[in-house]
């Protein structure tokens, strides 16, 4: 794992790690990840350097604006804007300061959908995707597990936890959970975008998951032409952490499968495994 001087975007400060598994080879493409709503660099954890070393290809995770050690963005997000300008305005630059094209995208939860936004707007500029969890329209569940986590953060531990993870948890919090609980993003969907995707996209969910029905990804999938589905039982909104081991394995055939990643066989990627 190796890090660096934090990127400089629209004028502020992205904190970023770079994973990079031994004899990575020459022409494996870059795993870039986007992380959930209250995420960041270090609350990926060790995932990002067990999928390096499965997939053999270099894995680059930062925090967006407002998380973990990145500045707040340059401009306060309206509701139906955040995914958009992260996605649009954000991501671009980040890539390009790091040097990356056409990258494997892996998005969790609002990650996902700010994955499955820029590959719809620059189709040809993305050779996969992986998304975890994504949403592609707002369900009520969500918006009221969303309000749950909101007294949760204001009548239990929930800040100090989050505080291992963000250098401000106040700001982290809020610019996520204002944006899900302002009036006007009940109407916040992503459909439109779908018929765009152009690249090939691997979906995971789980069938536990208190912030997104199967139905996010039944959507996605008659949208997108090029996509496989992981459907998980025992667990949740994060499938990274409940079927670590799956969702790695899963990703690393997947890979394989497309010729994406920097092994040469099945073998290797289960021996790494």
């Amino acid at each position: 794992m190796s890090g660096g001087q934090p990127l400089s975007v629209l004028g502020r400060k992205i904190e970023y790690q770079c994973f990079v598994p031994p004899d990575v080879a020459l022409d494996a493409p870059t795993i870039v990840m986007l992380h959930e709503g209250l995420g960041s660099v270090a609350l990926w954890k060790d995932f990002p350097h067990h999928l390096a070393m499965t997939t053999g290809a270099p894995v680059i995770a930062y925090s967006r604006f407002g998380y973990g050690s990145s500045d707040a963005p340059p401009a306060p997000y309206a509701a139906l804007e955040m995914h958009q300008r992260e996605a649009v305005d954000v991501l671009p630059e980040v890539l390009r300061h790091l040097g990356i094209s056409r990258p494997i995208l892996f998005g969790h939860s609002d990650g996902a959908s700010i994955a499955l936004i820029y590959a719809g707007a620059a189709p040809s500029a993305v050779s996969g995707l992986i998304v975890l969890a994504p949403h592609v329209f707002v369900e009520e569940m969500c918006l009221i597990s969303i309000s749950r986590a909101k007294q949760a953060y204001l009548t239990t531990g929930l800040r100090e936890k989050l505080r291992r993870y963000h250098d401000d948890p106040d700001r982290a919090f809020w610019l996520w959970n204002d944006v899900w609980l302002h009036p006007d993003f009940r109407r916040w969907n992503i459909e439109h975008l779908l018929p765009s995707i152009d690249c090939p996209t691997l979906a995971i969910q789980g069938y536990q998951d208190e912030y997104g029905t199967m139905e996010q990804l039944d959507r996605l999938a008659r949208a997108v032409p090029q996509i496989e589905q992981l459907r998980l039982t025992d667990c949740g909104h994060s499938p990274h952490r409940d079927q670590s081991r799956a969702v790695i394995e899963a990703t690393a055939h997947w890979l394989r499968r497309l010729g994406l990643n920097g092994m040469t066989t099945d073998a290797q990627v289960s021996e790494r495994a």
